[in-house]
């Protein structure tokens, strides 16, 4: 995505959400590995839901650029992209730093 294909607010906007998604998956990497590596008996359930969010995540995803491409958004819905996988990230985030 270039800045001609939108304003240069939308665009610092969509670096900074970027950004910011990459901060708290590393914080939702560490917290993840830590409660992989203490073991337990809540290791396979963590195991397993990392894979399914995921998959369901590109899955969602692919129906958000879809929908913006059908509706002829040049950005191909880059913004409600961001935005849904930092919900998530931020959603596991606070799960697993209890």
């Amino acid at each position: 995505m270039n800045r001609s294909m939108m304003g240069f607010g939308a665009w610092t906007n969509w670096v900074t959400q970027s950004a910011m998604l990459m901060i708290e998956s590393q914080q939702v990497i560490a917290l993840r590995l830590a409660k992989l590596a203490a073991g337990g008996p809540d290791v396979q359930r963590e195991a397993e839901l990392m894979v399914s969010e995921k998959v369901q995540a590109i899955a969602d995803s692919g129906q958000m650029v879809m929908k913006a491409a059908a509706g002829g958004h040049s950005d191909m819905g880059a913004g409600k992209v961001l935005t849904h996988y930092r919900s998530k990230v931020r959603a596991n985030r606070r799960r697993l730093s209890k």
